[in-house]
């Protein structure tokens, strides 16, 4: 369908610090683009230049055929924006956040009313419209959020970690809006350090790390450069940096790190090292209490380009 965002040597700068460097990427119209990194990595960085809302040092960006640097106003009308953090009136409505904002969209009469209804409805908060947003939970307010960045039907919708600090049924419900608007052709830039929702709504992700796209492609594209290692997560009382060097030294693990009070090794063949493993760990005295393994999915392409867990 072609391309409808081009990101092409990116970069920004805040003094000596590169948050952004050399930053390409394509989006094609109608697909979920995801971005995956850990806090720092230079997601929301990158989102706020696509968005016109700072200047890059370097690079260019086109949207729908508009350059960000030369059309900005084109651009921005092309986009819609949901930032990380809630941008609503508390002590207004939901149904009046929104008409506001429609407003600002250039929505008026018949077609803002129409509008705020439908994203009310989108939101699942319709019977709750009347309620003022700082009565609201976390999650429902981050609902609004979307609705009112969805309110002018635009071409593009950049969510910036639209599911930070909410709870489980409010999550679940953001997930099946973002499928919801992409099947009804939306394009969608998302952000995320959630390695499961990028997982389960991107046709293509790009990783980032230190202002830097490290790998992208599609989820079985990034699993390949594992090369087709198990992943095997091991739940242990205790870690320290001298049980670590000895999961390390074991033969067939490939790679070892810490990971929400756990193990994650990557080997070639976990049934050969497992019996080596729990006799290692057990020897030095940490206990294990569970033992998982998988195939290999972002988590593991993100230890084995950084040596690091993606939750770190």
């Amino acid at each position: 369908m072609g391309t409808i965002v081009e990101v092409r040597g990116l970069v920004k700068r805040f003094g000596e610090l590169a948050a952004v460097d050399d930053v390409s990427f394509a989006i094609e119209q109608g697909e979920i683009f995801g971005l995956l990194g850990p806090n720092g990595a230079g997601k929301t960085t990158t989102i706020s230049m696509v968005s016109c809302l700072i200047d890059p040092t370097a690079g260019s960006i086109t949207v729908d055929g508009n350059e960000v640097a030369t059309a900005p106003g084109a651009v921005k009308s092309t986009l819609g924006v949901v930032p990380q953090e809630i941008a609503l009136y508390p002590t207004l409505s939901a149904q009046e956040n929104l008409a506001f904002w429609g407003q600002m969209y250039g929505l008026s009469g018949g077609a803002l009313k129409s509008a705020v209804a439908e994203a009310l409805e989108l939101a699942g908060l319709a019977d709750r419209a009347k309620e003022r947003v700082e009565k609201y939970s976390g999650g429902m307010k981050r609902r609004i959020n979307i609705a009112a960045g969805i309110l002018h039907k635009p071409k593009v919708l950049l969510m910036d970690e639209p599911t930070v600090g909410i709870d489980p049924q409010s999550r679940n419900h953001i997930l099946e809006t973002v499928k919801q608007l992409n099947a009804a052709g939306m394009t969608v830039l998302y952000t995320s350090h959630y390695m499961e929702e990028v997982e389960y709504l991107c046709d293509r992700i790009a990783i980032m790390d230190h202002g830097k796209i490290i790998a992208s492609g599609t989820l079985n594209e990034l699993r390949d450069v594992v090369g087709g290692m198990d992943v095997v997560d091991v739940k242990v009382t205790e870690v320290t940096d001298c049980v670590l060097d000895r999961v390390r030294e074991i033969e067939g693990v490939k790679q070892a790190d810490r990971t929400d009070g756990a193990i994650q090794v990557l080997t070639p063949s976990s049934g050969s090292v497992l019996g080596k493993l729990v006799a290692t760990l057990e020897s030095e005295g940490a206990h294990v209490t569970s033992i998982t393994v998988t195939e290999p999915n972002l988590e593991s392409v993100f230890l084995h380009l950084t040596g690091k867990s993606l939750r770190d």
